[in-house]
């Protein structure tokens, strides 16, 4: 479907799905983004839902300013998928034992390491910039200073709610590895300092919600959390690449026999900021639940922990700036899922699946969310589709 367009203060919302489907709160939040005075442009995509601020599954243009909420609390969270040499004929019957060496190797929940990883520990890892890249938490703000040891023990580590570790099969029975997390709690402690820095700033007074307060250009607060939020951002994408090589080395020895070959990595962030020129302007981008999907862009684009997932490649619609969803989205919030759905709803939304299908899981079932397949039909005007896979293992934090 191409968008449908709903009148804003400052720019029309551009919708990539139906507004009737949309919640009331979630209605609101966008109308209340399109009031924003540095405002250029407001992307809507299938999978949106109510979030703190602006939804989730949103795309904010702004010229000369950011919104530090809008980014959310989990800067750079996104997805890696790998393409293996594996085929389903190469799967256990059983796939408790490799569920519980995955679980075993990458710490999930509040789990970490108990020492940094070493990049340079695993095979074929790139180790380039790693120094460079813990040199510069030096500059970052002073009020997370203190954590840099748990930075560093986390590095490598999934974390909880809707992040997990997946391994798939695709329509064609080749084994794809997947997984979903992002910057971890340096990344949340950034941004809890900076959405409180922003709140108190005198441009921010009056706004229609206090969660769409802004930095703005050439002032040193924006230079301080354009600092941090690309450092975050850069810790989310590490994270993420340890964690793939910590699920490789699991699917290395596992399948020893089979001597595993694993295609180049697909990786994208779905929160986070990036500058982009639209129409001769020079903007600050924020994808807050979605992902970059230029011409060739590929992408990744998950459904729950029962349905599965798309790879995809982007089509370079500008109409969007560029964008896709970053999943189905959610239907109902955690706490309503777990007063409508039981351990029993679990386990048959799952069937199939080697997870988890005790309670502390209930708030991530299928059913909370929006139909995946649904969600992809609505953007066919944004991306193709290059593959569509079906999760086999899936390890919730």
């Amino acid at each position: 479907m191409s968008y449908v367009e709903m009148p804003g203060a400052k720019v029309p919302i551009r919708m990539w799905t139906d507004p009737a489907g949309v919640e009331e709160g979630a209605l609101q939040q966008l109308r209340n983004v399109a009031t924003l005075p540095w405002i250029k442009g407001l992307a809507v995509m299938p999978d949106v839902h109510y979030g703190k601020g602006a939804t989730v599954g949103s795309v904010i243009a702004m010229r000369g300013a950011v919104c530090p909420a809008a980014v959310g609390v989990d800067i750079g969270c996104g997805m890696s998928a790998v393409k293996t040499s594996l085929t389903a004929n190469d799967l256990p019957g059983d796939l408790s034992r490799l569920r519980s060496k995955i679980e075993q190797a990458i710490p999930v929940g509040r789990g970490m390491h108990d020492s940094p990883l070493e990049p340079g520990r695993f095979h074929g890892l790139a180790t380039s910039g790693w120094d460079d890249f813990w040199r510069r938490f030096d500059g970052v703000a002073e009020a997370v200073k203190f954590r840099h040891e748990r930075a560093g023990k986390q590095m490598g580590t999934l974390g909880a709610g809707n992040h997990f570790v997946e391994v798939c099969t695709d329509t064609t029975g080749s084994v794809w590895l997947m997984l979903h997390s992002g910057s971890r709690n340096i990344g949340k402690e950034l941004a809890e300092h900076h959405i409180g820095v922003a709140r108190g700033l005198p441009h921010n007074q009056g706004l229609v919600d206090r969660d769409l307060a802004v930095f703005v250009a050439d002032t040193p607060q924006m230079a301080a959390y354009r600092n941090d939020l690309f450092w975050a951002q850069e810790y989310a994408k590490y994270n993420r690449t340890l964690m793939m090589a910590l699920l490789k080395d699991v699917v290395r020895r596992e399948f020893k026999k089979a001597r595993p070959v694993f295609e180049p990595e697909i990786s994208c962030h779905h929160n986070y900021v990036a500058e982009e020129r639209y129409e001769g302007m020079d903007l600050l981008v924020t994808r807050k639940g979605a992902i970059r999907a230029g011409a060739g862009d590929h992408g990744i684009i998950p459904g729950s922990m029962g349905t599965g997932s798309y790879i995809v490649k982007g089509l370079g619609n500008a109409d969007s700036f560029n964008s896709a969803s970053h999943g189905a989205g959610r239907r109902m919030s955690r706490n309503a899922a777990k007063r409508r759905f039981s351990t029993r709803d679990l386990e048959e939304q799952t069937r199939g699946v080697e997870c988890r299908k005790d309670s502390g899981v209930v708030d991530e079932i299928p059913g909370a969310y929006k139909p995946i397949d649904q969600v992809i039909d609505q953007q066919r005007d944004l991306v193709e589709v290059v593959a569509r896979l079906k999760q086999v293992v899936c390890v919730k934090g």
